[in-house]
């Protein structure tokens, strides 16, 4: 389940990239439900690395699409999963939505 704004932003295509605590998972299809509405988008690709590394400059925004700043964007991820320990995470680049 996505959080409605996380959904909007997906929906809109203003989120391209999804970001999750720990390593990848297998598969090539990410999917996101909110409510009774869902969508499914492929994996275009993974990085691996702490929040650092994964959230950088060139691509926050396209992680957090609201935020202002580098670090905003870091912020929202870390009170999501409740985390400041730089353990790993996985950013999932995502393609054009599937369509049914």
């Amino acid at each position: 389940m996505a959080k409605k704004e996380v959904f909007e932003w997906l929906k809109s295509g203003a989120k391209t990239i999804d970001v999750r605590r720990g390593t990848p998972r297998k598969g090539g299809t990410a999917v996101f439900q909110s409510g009774a509405c869902c969508l499914e988008f492929p994996i275009i690709n993974r990085e691996v690395g702490t929040l650092e590394e994964v959230i950088t400059p060139e691509n926050f925004r396209f992680v957090i699409p609201t935020a202002r700043t580098l670090e905003e964007a870091r912020g929202y991820l870390r009170r999501i999963y409740l985390s400041n320990d730089g353990g790993a995470y996985t950013a999932y680049h995502l393609g054009h939505p599937k369509t049914a």
